[in-house]
């Protein structure tokens, strides 16, 4: 018996991970005409930034990562998945909203987040934050409502429209590594702010949420 085909939903669920709504072949050839992205294509041919198909999945992470490394981050975001997901054949679930909802602050604590940490994930678990209604707002409106959420900030909004949204204009200059590569390709030798990231972003108009992914990769493969 042959298994059935994956429904629509799982179908659409898998292209945004593999970050199919992106116009890759749009964007380089509007990038041939900015020297350091042009460059790149070669080496990135293939390339295709991914996507993240759970917004609950992508604010949680961003809680995890903030003002820790990426190694650290990742083992506690392990550690709360074993904890509170559900274990399928050869993987983990992420833990849902409501799952995490219903545990306390001390459980989220024993998986390794800060008192803090665990506060803005039970905060924002049992808050009222409609996340399947962040796509039918504006740029600036979603950014508006991820801020107003305690631990949530401008660098997660960002992040959010690009990644969890698609969103052409989505620019996280706020991002370390973001700033890095920026100021590889466009600082001069010298590196850039955050205020002086944003304006470089202006160059890359609508183009912005690839060049970002596309900067990033490249200053990776520069070392």
């Amino acid at each position: 018996m042959t298994a059935a085909p994956p429904g629509a939903s799982v179908e659409r669920e898998v292209a945004w991970l593999l970050g199919a709504p992106l116009d890759l072949a749009g964007f380089w050839a509007w990038a041939e005409a900015e020297p350091a992205l042009a460059a790149l294509r070669e080496p990135l041919a293939g390339y295709r930034p991914p996507l993240v198909p759970d917004r609950w999945e992508m604010l949680v992470t961003s809680i995890t990562a903030q003002q820790v490394s990426l190694h650290s981050a990742f083992a506690v975001r392990s550690r709360l998945v074993e904890r509170f997901g559900k274990q399928h054949q050869h993987a983990w679930e992420f833990p849902t909203r409501e799952r995490i909802a219903q545990a306390t602050e001390g459980e989220i604590r024993e998986v390794g987040f800060s008192s803090r940490k665990a506060e803005y994930v039970i905060g924002l678990a049992r808050g009222d934050l409609d996340l399947a209604a962040l796509g039918l707002l504006s740029d600036s409106q979603v950014i508006e409502a991820i801020t107003a959420q305690r631990g949530l900030g401008r660098w997660t909004a960002d992040w959010f429209l690009g990644r969890a949204l698609g969103r052409p204009d989505a620019w996280p200059a706020g991002d370390l590594g973001v700033r890095k590569a920026v100021s590889f390709f466009y600082g001069s030798g010298r590196d850039l702010d955050e205020a002086e990231v944003r304006d470089v972003g202006e160059r890359f108009g609508s183009w912005r949420n690839i060049a970002c992914h596309m900067l990033l990769a490249g200053a990776r493969s520069h070392g």
